[in-house]
């Protein structure tokens, strides 16, 4: 075997691994987790919830005119397969393969708490918290490949009690009542990134909106969006 046909294998192996990746977290108004985008190698996103759905998929169109982003996705017009009806019935008419991305779901035998969700996406696999967890965790992705993602527990502080603490290394802290009693519950971190909000005690056209930082922020290479 040549060096160079090696050289290609390994090149064609490690675009596979990374061909799925976590590329956004979105969070609906700068508190609640909306939505994961993984980006395929064929630059298509694919939008999934924090329990295991895909929502959507196709690329993302920005404005001409400042750095605006249309809130749903271009449709993708390339190839997309769903499972037909002799399909499982936990995943029968779901969404089977976008592109060169294949999906796949955990079946009806498998326990509830992951039953119909989804199991793999190209070569990234997806576990979840089980019915044994804190009880604000139960049925949310675990593990997106190698990534962990964690949750504050039932607990903790109600303001952000069910949301991400986490994705992977870098960790998301939120405003209580006692740090901002008119943001609570908003994001107050991001790794390092720290972001402030606006009162209602500012102009009407202010309240309520990111005072310091950007909407949009690439933090250890996936893009945070405070929409």
């Amino acid at each position: 075997m040549s060096k160079a046909f090696i050289v290609v294998l390994i090149l064609f192996f490690s675009n596979r691994v990374a061909g799925q990746q976590l590329s956004q977290a979105s969070f609906l108004n700068g508190s609640s987790l909306s939505y994961f985008s993984l980006l395929t190698d064929q630059g298509v996103l694919i939008r999934i919830s924090d329990d295991g759905k895909v929502l959507e998929w196709g690329t993302e169109v920005v404005s001409d005119r400042g750095n605006y982003y249309a809130p749903r996705l271009q449709p993708y017009i390339g190839r997309v397969e769903y499972f037909g009806k002799e399909s499982d019935s936990a995943f029968r008419g779901k969404i089977r393969g976008i592109g060169t991305a294949f999906i796949t779901y955990y079946g009806g035998y498998e326990e509830d708490y992951k039953k119909g969700k989804l199991r793999s996406l190209g070569s990234l696999q997806f576990e979840y918290y089980s019915n044994y967890e804190d009880k604000n965790l139960q049925g949310k992705l675990k593990m997106m490949g190698s990534l962990l993602i964690d949750y504050y527990r039932s607990y903790e502080n109600e303001s952000f009690r069910g949301k991400p603490r986490a994705i992977g290394s870098v960790s998301i802290g939120y405003y209580s009542a006692f740090d901002d009693k008119y943001n609570a519950g908003k994001i107050k971190n991001i790794g390092s990134v720290n972001y402030v909000w606006y009162s209602p005690l500012n102009h009407s056209y202010l309240r309520g909106g990111l005072k310091t930082n950007n909407y949009r922020q690439v933090i250890s290479g996936v893009t945070y969006i405070l929409q």
